[in-house]
């Protein structure tokens, strides 16, 4: 399960793809079809994806153990043919990131966020 902390070891990737309304939909196709594979690669703590309202970007919010794991799974055969298939759907931008700050608003602290 996803989990927001500082301190830890969890490397967080960001991949935001740039799409278009018109591929949109194929690409959450895609998307859906290799998401749950990557899930079960070995280190794959969590993976959530956003869409944008205007149907212009996909966010995939990833944690993995280590960095290790992530670059264990991108070397996985059958993974990059899938992820091909997604780049040529929508331009990825991806980053690996640690989380440095924490801040809630008051939604939060009172537990009405749902």
């Amino acid at each position: 399960m996803t989990e927001i902390r500082t301190g830890t070891s969890i490397v967080t990737l960001v991949n935001v793809f740039a799409t278009t309304p018109e591929n949109f939909d194929e690409f959450l196709k895609v998307s859906s079809a290799q998401t749950p594979k990557v899930v079960q690669r070995p280190g794959c703590i969590s993976a959530n994806i956003h869409v944008s309202r205007d149907k212009l970007r996909v966010v995939n919010y990833a944690q993995w153990e280590s960095e290790e794991a992530f670059r264990a799974m991108l070397a996985d055969p059958e993974l990059m043919e899938r992820r091909a298939a997604m780049e040529a759907i929508a331009k990825p931008d991806v980053h690996l990131y640690d989380v440095s700050a924490i801040y809630e608003g008051p939604a939060a602290r009172n537990g009405s966020a749902a």
